[in-house]
């Protein structure tokens, strides 16, 4: 069993992505056991920065990747290819070539991004928050590149079998479009499973980008990735995206 989930889309040859895995080389003990990369879940400082060293040195990534400080938002950040604090975004890109961007999670969204020519990248965080605020539409805005030149890839996250909101959730989307309805499924009074792949397919299309691909991974049914959720206390995967 591969200890990385790498995106099945037809990507310029340049591009390269994967989402982490807990079973990735890491020390976190549990319950963030292993290969917790995310800081900010309570897991030990110095165990999240070894897992994050033997990130970069097993899969061969060119640099740091451009940790964001993510608080379920809409603020997407240019990537310049420094890197000190993490900036508060959920989202960030980049034309420049070997800079990584990452983000981090554990039920929510993880979307990838990149243009046809392989010269534009970037990667968004979306929970359902985000998506109901406009994290991807605001991601495609960032970009240089048209949305028809656009590809995008749906990671791992809370899938439409198990995961269970209520009604202001989806009265949240209702608001905005009606259509999102269909992502719906009544399960007891007042509760729904929500689809949020569908959502982010309705929501890309919308503003231009058709091709999108993944969105069948589910992090409550599946161990291999963290799911808040299901253990409350637990890591996060990364999901990272550059070009060669």
């Amino acid at each position: 069993m591969s200890d990385i989930l790498r995106p099945d889309w037809p990507a310029p040859a340049n591009i390269h992505a994967f989402t982490t895995t807990r079973l990735g080389p890491g020390v976190s003990e549990s319950p963030f056991n292993r290969f917790n990369l995310g800081a900010r879940c309570g897991d030990k400082p110095a165990d999240v920065n070894a897992n994050r060293e033997a990130l970069c040195r097993k899969y061969a990534l060119p640099g740091e990747p451009l940790w964001l400080h993510q608080v379920h938002g809409i603020q997407v950040v240019s990537d310049d290819g420094t890197r000190g604090s993490d900036p508060l975004a959920d989202a960030a890109v980049t034309v420049l070539p070997e800079s990584v961007l990452a983000v981090l999670t554990a039920d929510c969204l993880p979307v990838l991004f990149t243009n046809t020519a392989g010269s534009e990248v970037a990667a968004a965080h979306a929970g359902w928050r985000g998506l109901a605020s406009g994290m991807l539409e605001a991601t495609v805005t960032a970009m240089q590149s048209s949305p028809t030149e656009l590809m995008a890839w749906l990671g791992p996250a809370a899938g439409p079998e198990r995961y269970e909101v209520g009604e202001e959730v989806r009265q949240a989307f209702l608001d905005i479009d009606a259509a999102a309805a269909s992502a719906f499924t009544p399960t007891r009074p007042g509760h729904y499973r929500i689809d949020m792949p569908a959502i982010a397919r309705q929501r890309l299309a919308a503003c231009g980008v058709s091709r999108v691909y993944g969105g069948e991974h589910c992090t409550l049914a599946d161990i291999r990735f963290y799911s808040h959720r299901r253990e409350q206390r637990t890591g996060r995967m990364a999901s990272l995206i550059w070009m060669a």
